[in-house]
C-alpha cells in the first residue's frame, strides 16, 4: 500500500518497509548466489528499529567506532566488523567486548595494540590497504586521494607482520555499480594478491550500490564467484546506502511564502540540520511532483529554518502555488541523513517513522528539547 503522505507529521523521516524487504530480496540473491557475506554498514544507516528485518538477511553490521559497534551488537546481533583510523587502548577494550572483527589502519597500530587484542579470545584481525585507484568523484569521498589517511599502501606494506592478521580490506568505492570493482580489483590484486595465501578473508569495503535499479548485480555475482574460485578466501561487502535506497522520504511541511527577487518558501526541515548532504557533497534532492526552475508555472527557492544564510535546499517548480501547510516531500532520505543530522540553532529533530506493509503508520521516535539540550552540557 502506498504511502499516505496525509498521515505522516512533519518534519518526518519515514521507512518503507515494502521498499526495504525489496533492497534486502537483492542483497539475499547477491550472498546466495556468490558466496559472499553483507554487512550493514552504520555509517550509512542506522535506523535499529528496522533490525529485525535486516538480520533475517545480512550476515551483521559494519561499525566505524564503538558506538556503532555497540548499537550493533546489541541491537543487530550477528557480526559485528570495527574498523578506526585510529584506536586507543581504552577504546579498543571496549569495541573488543562487542566486536568479532578488528580492522586496523596501519602497521604501526597493529603492532602497538596487539597485546589488547589478545585479552579476548576468537577476535578476527584484519588491516586495511590503500591500493591507490579509486574512481570516486568528488574528491571528499575518495579514500585513495593522494596523502589520504585510510589505508596501507603497498610500499609502506609489512608481510613480515601479516602473523595474527586474518584478513585485508579495502574501501575505494561511493555509489558505484560492480564495472568499477571489477577494475579495482585488478588493481588490489596486482598489488597484494601474493599475500592471499596468508589470509582467510578479504573485505571488498562498501559504495557498492547494488540495489540502485541500474546496477548490475549479475555482474557482481560473477566477480566475486571469480574471485572466490582463484583464492578460496571468504569475501564480505559492506553497502551502507545499498540497505536504505529509495526506502522512504522526509517528509516537510511549508511554514511561509515570502518575496525578495523571486518566490521563497521556508519549510519547518533543513539542509544544514536535516539533511547535511544537500550542502557537503552537493546535491540537489528530488521532490515528488516538482521540476526543474521554470518547468512548471511557479517557481520556489526553499530554504530552510535556520540562521545559516546559506541553509537552501535549491529552486524548484510546481503545479500550483505552494500555501503554509503544503507538504514537500524529499525522495530517498533514509539514509546519510538520520546518520548526520544535528541540532544546529536548536532546530528539532525530524521524528522517525515506519510505513507498514499493511498500510499503518507507526511513529517510532519523536524528538523534543532534552534530545537537544543533554548533548550540550
Amino acid at each position: 500500500m502506498s504511502l499516505d503522505i496525509a498521515q505522516v507529521p512533519t518534519p518526518c523521516y519515514v521507512l518503507e518497509e515494502e521498499k526495504l524487504q525489496h533492497n534486502l530480496n537483492i542483497l539475499d540473491r547477491v550472498q546466495r548466489e556468490s558466496g559472499a557475506k553483507i554487512l550493514l554498514a552504520l555509517k550509512g544507516f542506522a535506523m535499529w528499529s528496522t533490525f529485525p528485518m535486516i538480520r533475517e538477511v545480512l550476515h551483521g553490521t559494519a561499525a566505524s567506532g564503538l558506538h556503532e559497534a555497540r548499537l550493533g551488537c546489541e541491537e543487530m546481533g550477528r557480526e559485528v566488523h570495527t574498523f578506526s583510523p585510529a584506536f586507543t587502548e581504552e577504546s579498543l577494550r571496549e569495541i573488543l567486548g562487542y566486536s568479532d572483527h578488528i580492522v586496523f589502519n596501519s602497521f604501526s597500530q597493529w603492532e602497538r595494540l596487539q597485546h589488547v587484542i589478545r585479552e579476548k579470545e576468537g577476535v578476527s584481525c584484519g588491516i586495511r590497504v590503500n591500493p591507490e585507484y579509486s574512481e570516486v568523484e568528488p574528491p571528499i569521498y575518495n579514500p585513495c586521494v593522494a596523502f589520504s589517511r585510510f589505508g596501507v599502501t603497498r610500499d609502506q606494506f609489512r608481510p613480515d607482520l601479516l602473523d595474527g592478521l586474518d584478513g585485508i580490506h579495502f574501501h575505494t568505492h561511493c555509489e558505484q555499480n560492480s564495472d568499477a570493482l571489477e577494475r579495482t580489483l585488478e588493481v588490489v590484486e596486482a598489488k597484494f594478491s601474493q599475500f592471499f595465501p596468508q589470509l582467510k578473508w578479504v573485505n571488498f569495503g562498501g559504495g557498492h550500490h547494488i540495489t540502485r535499479a541500474d546496477y548490475d548485480v549479475d555482474r557482481l555475482i560473477r566477480i566475486i564467484q571469480q574471485f572466490r574460485h582463484r583464492y578460496n578466501l571468504e569475501i564480505y561487502l559492506e553497502p551502507g546506502e545499498a540497505v536504505g535506497w529509495q526506502t522512504g522520504p522526509l517528509v516537510a511541511s511549508v511554514v511561509d511564502i515570502l518575496h525578495n527577487g523571486m518566490d521563497i518558501a521556508i519549510l519547518d526541515a533543513s539542509a544544514a540540520a536535516h539533511m547535511p548532504d544537500v550542502l557537503e557533497m552537493p546535491y540537489r534532492p528530488a521532490i515528488r511532483g516538482a521540476a526543474e526552475p521554470g518547468e512548471l508555472p511557479f517557481t520556489y527557492r526553499l530554504g530552510g529554518n535556520t540562521c545559516l544564510a546559506g541553509d537552501v535546499i535549491g529552486d524548484y517548480s510546481f503545479a500550483s502555488p505552494l500555501q503554509p501547510g503544503d507538504r514537500i516531500v524529499f525522495e530517498d532520505m533514509t539514509h546519510y541523513t538520520m546518520v548526520k543530522n544535528n541540532t544546529f540553532n536548536g532546530v528539532p529533530l525530524p521524528s522517525i517513522a515506519i510505513w507498514r506493509k499493511s498500510g499503518r503508520l507507526d511513529v517510532v521516535r519523536k524528538f523534543g528539547y532534552e534530545d537537544y539540550r543533554m548533548r550540550l552540557s
